[in-house]
């Protein structure tokens, strides 16, 4: 048996020698199958790439990925699983906020038969905004998109080969990755941690690859978006129906002219700004539409080492 650990990089250039020792005296030492740990440098402007190229020089199992871009974390880990030749693989986050134990109790858990383990994060030591936001995200996406989502969400996992190439064979952009891992339904398990502060760099996870996440999530994997557009018309139609009744019913029992010139003007706006929400909606669909159909790949691998 073999596992393959994916590191997605960017900007870690600091993070990378701690980050495999921790590995290894953790993980690697204690491990009784071999391994492959694939590090993706995903677009990184720093010199990540020849850090990587000097820890393979100490651990021949690295295998070293450059893309030709930044593609964002999901695609690169997904260009990791590309060429991961183990019988499970395991993400793990370069910015040390993940206890790397869990790789084992994860392993454990697939050696048993399960096909997705799940890390799922019981608190983050974390901003109070941060992690109202991934709450928030986690919740909506339970109630509306994937019921089988973990509470508090979960950005770790091991997977199994049949998952592997499943998500291999999807090439969808604009999504989740996470979220394709739970759409396969294989058996799942969880194990539990707490996410750590980070200690060293800055993140990149900014606030615009937090909206577009949220985007992607639910357009990927919810019709409640388009739901919310017709419930809204409907409701907007009948209140309009009702208005137009009173206003005449009004007109003939008091026999006076219609005042509400201000009225108008708010129900006007009001729906505008339904019907332009209602055309950013069905445009972000389209939009993903016309960008799946020009066939283009999810990432492009500059060189493998």
């Amino acid at each position: 048996m073999k596992l393959s650990i994916i590191i997605p990089v960017y900007f870690n250039e600091p993070n990378l020698i701690p980050l495999y020792e921790d590995i290894k005296t953790i993980v690697l030492d204690k491990l009784d199958i071999d391994y492959e740990i694939v590090m993706v440098d995903d677009g990184s402007k720093d010199d990540s790439y020849n850090e990587i190229l000097k820890l393979k020089e100490k651990d021949e199992n690295i295998v070293a990925v450059k893309l030709s871009r930044n593609f964002g974390s999901h695609a690169a880990i997904l260009a990791g699983l590309s060429v991961c030749t183990g019988d499970c693989a395991t993400m793990k986050a370069a910015d040390l906020q993940e206890p790397s134990e869990i790789i084992l109790e994860m392993l454990e858990k697939w050696k048993e038969g399960t096909k997705s383990v799940l890390a799922v994060r019981t608190d983050r030591d974390e901003p109070f905004l941060q992690k109202g936001f991934s709450n928030t995200y986690y919740n909506l996406m339970r109630k509306f998109a994937l019921p089988s989502m973990p509470k508090g969400g979960f950005d770790c996992f091991l997977i199994d080969r049949d998952v592997i190439n499943l998500l291999n064979q999807m090439e969808e952009k604009n999504t989740t990755l996470m979220g394709q891992i739970l759409w396969c339904g294989f058996k799942t398990e969880t194990v539990y941690y707490v996410r750590k502060k980070r200690e060293v760099g800055k993140s990149r996870w900014t606030l615009r690859k937090k909206i577009k996440l949220f985007i992607d999530s639910f357009l990927g994997f919810s019709y409640a978006p388009v739901r919310a557009i017709f419930t809204i018309g409907m409701i907007y139609f009948a209140l309009a129906i009702l208005y137009s009744i009173y206003l005449i019913v009004y007109k003939l029992a008091r026999g006076f002219p219609v005042q509400g010139f201000a009225t108008t003007i708010i129900i006007v706006l009001f729906s505008f700004g339904i019907v332009m929400l209602s055309i950013g909606i069905l445009g972000e669909y389209l939009w993903r539409s016309f960008d799946a159909s020009r066939n283009r790949p999810v990432f492009i691998i500059e060189e493998k080492k």
